[in-house]
C-alpha cells in the first residue's frame, strides 16, 4: 500500500480554505448569486438569534406567572410564548433551506472548477504519478461536497456564535457577574480538553475518506472486469484482495470509534454540567428573594446558548477534524495539479509545430529506466510521407506512441509535432465513451455546436467505413449508447477511424489494427486517410503489404532502429531520417 503523507494542518492551509471561500464569492459566474444567498442566510440567522432572545424573556414572564399562580398572565405568555415557536420555526427552516441552496449552488461551482482544471494539459496524468494522491476521483465528488457543505455550517457557525455571545452575555451579566465568569472559564478549560483528546481524529478522518474510496474502487474492478474474473478463476484472489482493503478500513474506523468514545465521555459529561450549573448558581439568589422564579429559567437558557457559542470546538470536535481532513486533501490534490511531479529524469522535450512530426536524438528508457528501448532516434516527417513502425516488441511500440502523444518522457531529445487538434492516436484497444452516436465522433464541444449541419456527412462516414450495421441497430443516433456493449471489437475500431476521418487531423498514429481488423478493412481505411490527407503513421509486428507507406521504421532489440523508403511495394536504403 502506497505509504500516506504526514497530515498537517499548517497555516497555508487554512489560508487556501480561505482562499477558496474568497474566489468563490468573487467569481464572475457565481459570485454575485452566492453574495445574495449569503446575505440571505444570514437574515434569518439575525432573525433566528434575536427571537432566540425574546424567547428567554417570554419563557422568564411564563415561569413566574406560574409560580405566582397568575391565571390571566399565564395564558397571555403562553399565547405569546407559542407566537414567537411558530415565527422561530418559519425562520429557522427557510433559513437552513437557503443554506443548502447556497451549499448546493457552492459545491457546483467548485467542482466544475476543479474538473476543469483536473482535466485541462492533461493534468490528470500529472496526479496519477504524484505520491500520495490516492482515488482523485473520490476527493472531486466527495471531498468537495464535504469541504463546501461543512465550511458553510462551520461559518454560519462562528457566526451565530458570535451573535449568541453579544445577544446572551449582556442577559447573563444582568442576572449574575459570576455566572458569567464561571461560564468562559468552563468553555475554556472544555475547549483545550476537547483539543487534546479530539486531534487524532484529523488524521484518521483523512486515512479513512482514503480507505474507503480504496475499498470502492476494488469493488469496482470487480465489476468492470466481472467476465475476466470468471474466465480466469481468480474469484479467490479478488475476494481476498477485497477483504483486505475491508480489513484496512475496518481497522482505521476502529481506531476512529476508540477517538470518538474517549471524547464522548468529556464531551457528554461536559454539555450535563451545563444544565445544572446555573440553576446552583442562581438558586440562592431566588431563596432570599433577589430575583423572580422564571430568572432561574432564563439563567438556563442564556448559559446554554453563551456556553454553547463558547464551546463550538468541543462540540463539533468531529465537524472541525472532518473539515481539517477534506480540506488537506484538496489542497494536496490542488497542488498536485498546479505542480504535477517534477522528475529530474524526465529529460525527453516536446515542441509543437503543425508541419511536421520529428524525433531529435531521442532515446526512449523503461520505466525504471535501467534498459534503453530506442536510441539515437532521428527522423523527419512531413505530411503526405505515411510511415509503417514494425519489430521489436510490443511495449517498445507502444512507448514510441505515447511518448509521442506526450504521456511520458522518460528519456532524452526533443520531439516536434503537432498540436492535439492536429494529431490523434487509435489504440489497439479502442476507447468509446458512452453518450449518442454524434457525442462519440466528435472531438469537442466546438464541433458539437455545429454538429446538424455535419450531419449527412457524418452519416455517409459511418456507411463509408462499413457500419451500416450499426445505423441500423441504433434506433435514434440521438440516443445515448453503451457502445462497448453494443458493438463488436471490430465495429468499435472502425467508428474510432470515423471518428478520425470527421476530424480531418494532419498526422494519425494507429497501434496494432491487426488485432481487431481484417487486412483488407485495415487497407481500406488507409485508403480512406490518405483520400483525406492524413498522413498515418502504423505500428505492427509486421506486414506483409508495403504499398500503402512510403517509409518503414525497424526497430530492435537493444534500442537500436534502422529507417528505409519504400519504392514500388520495395524496402530502399535509407541514410537519412528525412521524408
Amino acid at each position: 500500500m502506497t505509504p500516506r503523507p504526514e497530515i498537517t494542518f499548517t497555516r497555508e492551509t487554512w489560508q487556501h480554505w480561505l482562499a477558496q471561500i474568497h474566489a468563490f464569492a468573487r467569481a464572475p459566474d457565481a459570485g454575485l448569486m452566492a453574495r445574495t444567498l449569503f446575505a440571505v442566510v444570514i437574515f434569518f440567522a439575525l432573525a433566528c438569534n434575536g427571537l432566540n432572545v425574546v424567547n428567554s424573556y417570554v419563557g422568564r414572564n411564563f415561569m413566574t406567572a406560574l409560580a405566582e399562580k397568575d391565571h390571566h398572565g399565564f395564558m397571555a405568555q403562553a399565547l405569546v410564548w407559542v407566537g414567537v415557536f411558530a415565527v422561530a420555526t418559519v425562520m429557522s427552516v427557510l433559513g437552513r433551506y437557503y443554506e443548502d441552496r447556497l451549499g448546493l449552488m457552492w459545491r457546483n461551482w467548485a467542482t466544475t472548477r476543479l474538473i476543469e482544471r483536473y482535466m485541462a494539459r492533461r493534468n490528470y496524468l500529472k496526479v496519477a504519478t504524484v505520491a500520495g494522491i490516492e482515488n482523485p476521483d473520490q476527493r472531486i465528488a466527495e471531498d468537495v461536497k464535504s469541504f463546501t457543505t461543512v465550511t458553510l455550517s462551520f461559518v454560519l457557525m462562528i457566526f451565530n456564535g458570535s451573535l449568541t455571545v453579544i445577544s446572551f452575555a449582556a442577559v447573563l451579566w444582568s442576572i449574575s457577574p459570576a455566572l458569567f465568569g464561571v461560564g468562559v472559564l468552563y468553555a475554556a478549560v472544555g475547549t483545550l480538553l476537547s483539543l487534546l483528546l479530539g486531534r487524532p481524529l484529523v488524521r484518521l478522518n483523512y486515512q479513512q475518506l482514503d480507505r474507503e474510496a480504496d475499498f470502492r474502487a476494488a469493488l469496482v474492478h470487480v465489476k468492470e472486469n466481472a467476465a475476466l474474473v470468471a474466465l480466469t478463476g481468480r474469484e479467490g484472489n479478488f475476494s481476498g484482495h477485497l477483504r483486505r482493503h475491508l480489513d484496512h478500513l475496518v481497522e482505521n474506523a476502529g481506531r476512529v470509534i476508540v477517538v470518538q468514545r474517549n471524547l464522548s465521555f468529556f464531551t457528554t459529561g461536559y454539555n450535563w454540567l451545563i444544565q445544572i450549573i446555573p440553576a446552583l448558581m442562581v438558586a440562592p439568589l431566588f431563596m432570599r428573594g433577589d430575583i423572580e422564579f422564571g430568572v432561574i429559567t432564563q439563567s438556563a437558557v442564556a448559559f446554554t446558548h453563551l456556553l454553547g457559542a463558547f464551546s463550538l470546538i468541543v462540540t463539533q470536535t468531529q465537524l472541525l477534524s472532518s473539515l481539517a481532513a477534506v480540506v488537506t486533501r484538496l489542497d494536496a490534490l490542488i497542488m498536485a495539479i498546479d505542480n504535477g511531479e517534477h522528475d529530474p529524469h524526465h529529460g525527453i522535450t516536446t515542441v509543437e509545430d503543425d508541419g511536421r512530426l520529428a524525433f531529435e536524438n531521442v532515446t526512449m528508457l523503461s520505466a525504471h529506466r535501467h534498459r534503453i528501448l530506442i536510441a539515437d532516434l532521428n527522423l523527419v516527417l512531413l505530411p503526405g510521407a505515411c510511415l509503417l513502425v514494425r519489430g521489436a516488441q510490443n511495449d517498445v511500440r507502444a512507448v514510441l506512441m505515447r511518448t509521442t502523444a506526450g504521456i511520458r518522457n522518460w528519456g532524452r531529445g526533443r520531439i516536434i509535432r503537432p498540436r492535439n487538434e492536429q494529431m490523434m492516436f487509435v489504440t489497439e484497444q479502442p476507447y468509446l465513451p458512452d453518450g449518442t452516436l454524434l457525442e462519440v465522433l466528435l472531438a469537442d464541444d466546438r464541433e458539437q455546436a455545429d454538429v446538424q449541419s455535419y450531419r449527412d456527412t457524418v452519416l455517409a462516414t459511418l456507411r463509408m467505413v462499413g457500419l451500416e450495421a450499426v445505423l441500423a441497430r441504433c434506433v435514434d443516433i440521438d440516443t445515448e449508447q453503451k457502445w462497448t456493449s453494443l458493438l463488436t471489437i471490430g465495429e468499435q475500431q472502425l467508428l474510432v477511424c470515423a471518428h478520425v476521418l470527421l476530424a480531418r487531423p494532419r498526422f494519425v498514429m494507429l497501434e496494432r489494427l491487426s488485432v481487431t481488423l481484417e487486412r483488407h478493412t485495415i487497407n481500406h481505411m488507409l485508403d480512406l486517410f490518405a483520400q483525406r490527407g492524413i498522413t498515418y503513421i502504423v505500428l505492427e509486428p509486421e506486414a506483409q503489404e508495403l504499398d500503402h507507406f512510403d517509409l518503414v521504421l525497424d526497430l530492435a532489440e537493444g534500442g537500436s532502429w534502422q529507417l528505409r523508403r519504400v519504392a514500388q511495394g520495395k524496402l530502399l536504403p535509407e541514410h537519412g531520417g528525412r521524408a
